[in-house]
């Protein structure tokens, strides 16, 4: 029995973490692609599996079935897959949200709670009833209950390798859901030789077969056809595609093809926004004396392109990380992408921009950052101080920069003010000379020449003449209006009072900002609350944190067993350095490579490699341990130096991209779950001294883990990173586990 429930736990250990890739993949999308809803998405899964262990461990000591359980709540996972990816997909056309149209918070956490939920709650409650059907023997418990987590983390790593480099690269969501839910069901017929309930048998049976009839019937593929579709209502899809980076649709709506990526649309051809492309294709041009070497990084296809290629230019790179985009613009071509593609003078490279910057010794006169809202991290990485000082070793003498962000005619937001003011802080912090050319979108041209300054309407319009460039806007009359120096004055007096904020790598206020931004449209006192927290820093945190311990040790007081408590505290404060460092990593790894996307489970299951070596070790060693006090508190200790090191040793990786690199990140991922792996069944020793029921120690401890971790969540990925930045979200990590230490200490 106990190598069935084992390889159960081992299942649902590979099952959990693909159901969780899986969601969390389609939730981004839904979500347009912004990582700092990533916290929210994981916090939501922490809670539901919390209230799973909990409440599976609250209950599994009083009933007697417990196999029937187990079988009920494993068949109940394995059907709620499939239906939580369908709903992931659907749910924004059935609250009438029309494709790249963004969320407020509240929708966000709650639609994400919503989908999570069943999946994620059975997945905790399945650790807990394997945890009392293992261990029986109360004495060997602590090794039993250590293994077992060691078996569902091994699960977990198995999980992340075959959805990473197996499953996700050559199957699409459904097939790979289906293959997990049938799988799980068959493996809970097995339980068939023990005593089972027999109206369980027939309905298990019925199950498989009706999954496997469904599959081989190719309903499969038309439940993903029809998902895809009904997410892009009211569009006509054409195709859909994974790739390595991210996510792309195209879609067709009266002759318009719309490409969406990662949810949101990038390029519309063949009838492009006709003022943004003549405007941003001809402007950083004709403020340039003679450029003839022009880079373009992002979004330049189906307009911009042929714009500058109006121009007597030599030489036009263009930068474009994901393949795929090229690849379907060349399948669903319109007139412009073919001369695009087919002229001369333009070169595409499908590449990182900074990896193009970094690797190519060329100069240019002008460079032109294509996409003009940095809405979550990949995209930020263009608009930060870090980003416009690797440029300017890419530009000539009199090079010139360009690039356009949200504005307003008429007025501008704190919001918009401040989002803004935070990247023009960036640009400021590297070039001598900034030309705004403010409006619905404002456009910002930047260079150490100080010519750029002194360029009018007439002069422009004149070199246009001169040139035979041809444009339906650009008139002598527009060039008049848009360039007026009284709307300019305008601009500067609006954002009096902004944010002195430096946008930077390690520190995204920029996607903060957009955060506010989106909110205020959708939940004004959210936005409220965001804006008003966008001046949190350490010293508050230190306050609250101070003030939560002395709360906390207050409580202590009142309950007799301040060992208990305190051990349940360092296990909760531990969940939260476990998210929040995987949040610190994966948001810094986004920043520096720009493929989250497809490398998100390979990364998870590094750390949950981690942490079932860790786990396994202190299961086999914990019951040779006399002092376990006394271990347990080197490992407090230990987390806050490790977190100290990886706080440094990111800051210290930007100046170090090179082919080691990279292994460093999998090295802190590793480390970081082997720290969280060992306390776990250390904590169980410890807290089963003072309580003899396994389900009511594991149930517990593990909620209180998880707890820890969707509170890190929810503030790491909305407000500590953005705000604080790295470094110091890190700081605010090592305060937990300087309250949780203290108090392990006094009780």
């Amino acid at each position: 029995m106990n190598i069935l429930i084992i390889l159960s736990i081992f299942i649902a250990g590979l099952s959990g973490i693909v159901a969780q890739v899986l969601l969390l993949r389609e939730l981004l999308i839904s979500f347009l692609g912004n990582e700092l809803t990533l916290g929210v998405i994981l916090a939501n899964w922490l809670i539901a599996e919390a209230c799973g262990v909990f409440i599976a461990g609250k209950l599994i000591d009083k009933l007697n079935n417990k196999i029937d359980v187990f079988i009920v709540i494993q068949a109940f996972f394995s059907v709620s897959l499939p239906v939580s990816i369908y709903l992931a997909r659907i749910f924004k056309p059935l609250i009438g949200v029309l494709p790249g149209e963004t969320l407020g918070l509240p929708l966000i956490f709650l639609s994400s709670l919503f989908i999570n939920f069943v999946p994620a709650f059975c997945h905790g409650a399945l650790f807990s009833c394997g945890a009392k059907l293992v261990s029986s023997d109360e004495k060997q418990s602590v090794r039993l209950i250590g293994n077992l987590y060691a078996v569902e983390t091994f699960g977990t790593i198995a999980g992340g390798v075959l959805l990473s480099y197996l499953l996700l690269p050559y199957f699409n969501s459904f097939y790979v859901a289906f293959m997990l839910t049938i799988s799980n069901l068959v493996l809970c017929a097995l339980f068939f030789r023990q005593p089972v309930n027999l109206i369980l048998r027939y309905i298990l049976m019925i199950l498989i077969g009706a999954f496997i009839c469904f599959a081989l019937s190719g309903g499969v593929n038309k439940l993903q056809l029809v998902s895809i579709q009904r997410q892009f209502m009211p569009n006509r899809l054409l195709d859909y595609r994974n790739s390595v980076y991210g996510n792309i649709a195209v879609t067709e709506k009266e002759g318009q093809h719309t490409f969406f990526y990662n949810g949101i649309p990038v390029i519309i051809t063949p009838f492009s926004d006709i003022t943004f492309v003549e405007e941003f294709g001809n402007f950083p041009l004709l403020f340039h004396q003679n450029p003839e070497e022009i880079l373009v990084l992002g979004a330049g296809m189906g307009g911009l392109l042929a714009e500058i290629l109006k121009h007597p230019v030599k030489k036009v790179d263009y930068v474009e990380l994901d393949p795929l985009i090229t690849k379907m613009l060349k399948k669903f071509p319109s007139d412009i992408t073919k001369k695009e593609f087919s002229d001369y003078r333009v070169n595409i490279s499908n590449t990182d921009s900074r990896f193009f910057i970094r690797q190519s010794g060329h100069k240019y006169d002008t460079v032109l950052i294509g996409f003009t809202t940095p809405w979550d991290l990949s995209i930020n990485r263009m608009f930060t101080s870090d980003f416009f000082s690797l440029l300017k070793a890419r530009l000539k003498d009199k090079g010139v920069i360009a690039f356009c962000l949200p504005g307003s005619y008429s007025y501008i937001s704190r919001e918009l003010k401040d989002l803004n003011a935070c990247i023009l802080n960036a640009v400021k912090s590297n070039y001598a000379y900034i030309r705004v050319i403010p409006g619905d979108y404002n456009m910002f041209l930047a260079s150490d020449d100080p010519e750029i300054m002194a360029v009018s309407p007439g002069l422009i319009f004149e070199k246009m003449s001169r040139l035979g460039i041809k444009s339906n806007m650009l008139t002598l009359f527009y060039l008049n209006y848009r360039l007026d120096e009284k709307a300019v004055n305008w601009f500067q007096r609006s954002l009096d009072g902004a944010s002195s904020q430096i946008n930077r790598d390690m520190k995204p206020y920029a996607v903060f900002q957009m955060l506010v931004l989106w909110n205020k449209q959708f939940s004004v006192k959210i936005s409220g609350l965001l804006a008003a927290l966008s001046g949190l820093s350490l010293k508050v945190v230190f306050l609250w944190v101070f003030l939560f311990t002395f709360l906390f040790y207050g409580l202590f007081k009142l309950i007799g067993n301040k060992e208990k408590l305190s051990v349940a505290y360092c296990v909760a404060t531990t969940g939260f350095f476990s998210m929040l460092m995987n949040l610190v990593l994966i948001f810094s790894f986004q920043v520096f490579y720009g493929y989250i996307y497809q490398m998100i489970g390979a990364l998870i299951s590094v750390f949950m490699s981690g942490a079932c070596l860790g786990s396994i070790s202190m299961a086999r060693y914990a019951s040779r341990i006399k002092n376990e006090r006394k271990i347990f508190i080197l490992l407090e200790a230990a987390v806050i130096v490790f977190t100290l090191f990886s706080a440094l040793t990111i800051i210290w990786i930007p100046g170090y991209i090179g082919r080691y690199s990279s292994l460093l990140f999998l090295i802190l991922f590793c480390l970081s779950g082997m720290l969280a792996g060992l306390e776990f069944p250390l904590a169980n020793k410890i807290y089963l001294k003072h309580t003899q029921k396994v389900g009511v120690s594991v149930g517990t401890l593990y909620f209180a883990d998880l707890l820890g971790g969707s509170v890190a969540g929810i503030l790491g990925g909305i407000l500590l990173l953005p705000v604080l930045g790295v470094f110091n979200a890190c700081m605010v990590v090592i305060l937990f586990k300087l309250s949780s230490l203290v108090l392990l200490l006094l009780a």
